[in-house]
């Protein structure tokens, strides 16, 4: 998939002695989208932001050690204590000792040839690294303007963390002139420098610049534009956090002090052995209680109480990236935590004194990327909704750029489980986003010339082998239901041979299953469901 980005000028932060001027080039091939203002909260958004970077830069992933240069030593040893073993063979020492000094100086010849090579070649990756330095590590971020807020989204290096900051118009005074819209910008490691400048007693103005998207006959040679291959997986990771937003999650509150205290056991210990997770220990009405394993550290935190009906015992992995919050502290009143169950993706939203918030999302763990290998946009059915209906309530979302689905079911007269199913369509095509925070659908889309839904929808083989089990005779049978509460648990044979059952709200969104398959066996539903769990989903809801 390819992606056209060109930007007006560049990104840029003007430092002077009583002020700062923060410009971001937008993509001017999108709709016009700006913003003029001037920074409020000066303090508060420099760390936010630049928390946001450092999730940007973050790569958790597993590195094993490199010994390349400890083998390459190994091999030149090789012949010495060869020479060593045999050191009264006087004959052979001495042969062994003239090959080694001929040895050694070929390879001093070598070095002499190859030197100029590995020189320029160092010297081209310096200049690159200088020079585009956000090319090495990251896409540009998506920014959207709405009538309320402006937010941030970007991925982590390693694609398993996913960050959103949104700051409300309280965070800046003196706002001229905006346009709501979707658009990249262009942000580099020099800008992040820059905002590292950003001073209480400077006035500091914030601009998505509108003049990049002025028609211009001259000047074309101050416009950067950029070419990028992106792959699939990137836009799927945006729609899987999207749907996994959507999901059934159990929510509580933890304080700031609650998340230093995990960051300072983190920091503290070292993991030598599995599990290697966080067991939230949910009890109503009493404190939450977070331990760490494998060493067993419990973490109290009192002050925090669950609110919740029933009790719960949830494990997270991949803890050591909540260490991307620690910038976040000082300006923090309190934590939002949101789990949509064990070895599944869980999302940590940070309160910056009512004015902004930062979203944390982590995959259920860290080489469990959002972008490669979870499947929860298959946790939510496909809607069968009409085109013309699909038409009114986009525009409709449009006109206002948030809706609760109840407001937006009002507007435009529709049941509200049409309107679910338009969302849910629409989330899984990158052109709508759920807000944890206020609970609203957000308008915001990814792709300026719009996404083929079927194509990503259908860029799973699981989700094809499900279809594809559906549509044959007798692919599902036997199919039974029994409804309990606001839960629908379905069960059946599939493929004849695997029983499955799956438990699924209302909207048929998918709240557990299992099944007698090896991918079940192999992943519970950390991974999303099997082929066979979805196929008696469609076929229950065909039926």
């Amino acid at each position: 998939m390819k992606f056209n980005y060109k930007y007006g000028g560049t990104s840029s932060v003007q430092n002077g002695v009583s002020s700062t001027g923060v410009a971001f080039a937008p993509d001017v091939l999108r709709d016009p989208t700006f913003f003029i203002g001037t920074l409020h909260k000066k303090i508060p958004f420099r760390e936010a932001i630049s928390a946001l970077h450092d999730v940007v830069v973050a790569d958790f992933k597993f590195k094993p050690k490199d010994n390349t240069q400890y083998l390459e030593w190994l091999k030149s040893q090789e012949e010495v204590w060869l020479a060593e073993a045999n050191q009264k063979l006087d004959k052979t020492n001495t042969e062994i000792h003239e090959l080694q000094r001929k040895l050694k100086g070929l390879r001093e010849q070598r070095e002499v040839i190859t030197k100029p090579y590995y020189k320029a070649q160092r010297k081209y990756f310096n200049y690159l690294y200088t020079r585009d330095y956000a090319a090495w590590l990251v896409l540009d971020p998506v920014i959207t303007v709405h009538p309320d807020q402006v937010f941030f989204e970007c991925f982590s290096k390693d694609e398993s963390v996913y960050g959103k900051l949104s700051c409300n118009y309280d965070v800046f005074t003196n706002i001229s002139d905006f346009k709501c819209g979707t658009t990249n910008i262009d942000y580099s490691e020099n800008l992040y420098q820059e905002f590292q400048k950003i001073r209480s007693y400077k006035e500091t103005d914030f601009k998505i610049d509108p003049s990049g998207f002025d028609v211009q006959t001259t000047g074309e040679e101050n416009y950067k534009e950029i070419k990028i291959d992106l792959p699939d997986s990137w836009l799927r990771g945006f729609l899987q956090v999207s749907s996994a937003m959507t999901s059934e999650k159990i929510s509580f509150e933890l304080e700031a002090v609650d998340i230093a205290n995990f960051i300072f056991v983190l920091k503290r210990n070292k993991e030598r052995k599995s599990p290697r997770s966080i067991k939230y220990i949910l009890k109503p009405g009493q404190p939450i209680i977070a331990v760490f394993e494998p060493w067993n550290i419990e973490i109290e935190c009192s002050r925090s109480i669950y609110q919740g009906d029933v009790e719960k015992e949830i494990r997270v992995w991949g803890r050591r990236r909540i260490l991307l919050l620690e910038r976040l502290l000082p300006i923090t009143d309190k934590f939002t935590v949101h789990l949509l169950g064990t070895g599944m993706p869980s999302f940590y939203t940070a309160h910056l004194n009512n004015d902004m918030y930062f979203t944390l999302g982590l995959s259920g763990w860290t080489a469990n990327d959002w972008t490669q290998v979870s499947q929860l946009d298959l946790l939510a059915p496909r809607g069968q909704v009409s085109s013309s209906a699909l038409q009114t309530i986009y525009l409709e979302l449009r006109k206002n750029w948030f809706r609760t689905e109840k407001e937006l079911a009002t507007d435009v007269g529709m049941d509200v489980s049409t309107v679910n199913k338009a969302l849910t369509t629409f989330t899984q095509a990158g052109k709508v986003i759920y807000d944890l925070k206020n609970k609203v659908y957000r308008a915001r889309e990814l792709k300026r010339e719009g996404i083929d839904i079927d194509a990503l929808r259908f860029s799973s083989d699981t989700d094809k082998e499900a279809y594809k089990i559906s549509q044959q005779e007798d692919g599902v049978r036997n199919i039974e239901h029994k409804e309990n509460q606001e839960k629908i648990t379905i069960t059946g044979v599939v493929d004849k041979t695997y029983t499955p059952s799956v438990t699924v709200d209302r909207d048929l969104r998918i709240v557990d299953g299992n099944c007698t398959c090896a991918y079940y066996y192999n992943n519970k539903m950390t991974k999303g469901p099997c082929a066979h769990i979805l196929a008696l989903r469609i076929a229950f809801e065909d039926k």
